[in-house]
């Protein structure tokens, strides 16, 4: 029988990498898939981009089916439509950031003029104009990453894989690459698949998570369902030590809008798509509600200091 069941990988003493892994990932979104190591997740990415063969099922990619593809067909599909950028850099040594930038673009085959153009455009969009000419030794380990990115995005793709790409990195510059990777997504708007093991860089970066164990997925959602509503004892556990005000959403705690404003007025506003824990500062000092906002600025509803201190002594 085919697919081989969990039984029959067990009584010939193998194990599956990925087994009965079934999502869909949203145009646009940033999907980040978690678990401990050999949970499964670089192979999973993997099989996405065919870089390893899934032994079934489908991978449907803009309604093609990729295991239909043939190998020329998926190197063009990679050339062309998808971006890899992984944890270690793997710039070339012997070109300059200007080099290592337009070598995907080299390899399809377009010219050097416009191949520098548009490498000269995406490392100013990851912050290093003036570096064209350097090499790669001169530059430090988080200008390294920024190259690395560059180079993904000089072809413009359509889904991005970032497989732990920050996890090399000191931790300030770690999160100075998450706030730049978060810069990039609001100009860029891709569709991108990043492998993450720090819970805390998932909830700064994700749409949505999904957890792996044990080469299936336990569960699918938002960091705050993740969090507030674990399917299983796994996510429970994974999940136990994360600060709540780190996930939960200013409209996930708001009260109903009152029909007339307080006598007083409002303490001033707050966006309902924002967690409790980048707003908490501002209500330190309040003894007024706060009016929170929707996307596109209207009133939602109202936010009273007491609740968000009932959020931040949940831990």
């Amino acid at each position: 029988y085919w697919p081989p069941t969990h039984s029959d990988l067990v009584a010939n003493n193998l194990i599956g990498a990925v087994q009965q892994v079934s999502l869909e990932i949203y145009d646009g979104e940033i999907f980040v898939i978690m678990g401990l190591s050999g949970s499964g997740k670089s192979t999973l990415v993997r099989c996405m981009s065919r870089l390893i063969e899934p032994t079934s099922g489908r991978i449907l990619f803009n309604g093609e089916d990729l295991l239909q593809k043939s190998d020329s067909d998926m190197i063009e599909i990679r050339r062309h439509k998808m971006g890899m950028v992984f944890q270690h850099f793997a710039l070339l040594p012997h070109l300059t950031v200007l080099g290592n930038v337009a070598f995907p673009l080299e390899v399809q085959g377009v010219g050097r003029k416009v191949r520098e153009e548009r490498a000269r455009e995406v490392i100013e969009l990851v912050g290093l104009k003036g570096r064209e000419e350097y090499f790669p030794r001169e530059l430090s380990g988080g200008q390294q990453q920024r190259v690395g990115i560059a180079r993904s995005l000089a072809v413009e793709p359509e889904l991005w894989f970032l497989d732990e790409p920050f996890s090399a990195l000191d931790p300030l510059i770690r999160r100075e690459m998450q706030d730049e990777f978060v810069r990039l997504q609001a100009l860029l708007k891709k569709t991108i698949v990043f492998i993450t093991h720090d819970f805390d860089e998932a909830i700064r970066l994700a749409d949505r998570i999904a957890i792996m164990k044990d080469g299936s997925i336990d569960q699918v959602g938002t960091p705050e369902d993740i969090v507030m509503r674990p399917a299983t004892d796994y996510v429970a556990e994974f999940t136990r030590d994360v600060a709540r005000a780190k996930v939960i959403r200013v409209r996930s705690i708001m009260r109903p809008l009152k029909k007339r404003a307080p006598a007083g007025g409002y303490a001033g506003e707050v966006a309902g798509d924002a967690r409790i824990a980048e707003i908490a500062p501002q209500l330190k000092t309040a003894d007024k509600a706060f009016v929170v906002t929707g996307s596109d600025g209207e009133r939602i509803g109202e936010l009273q200091r007491d609740d968000v201190i009932d959020v931040l002594l949940q831990g």
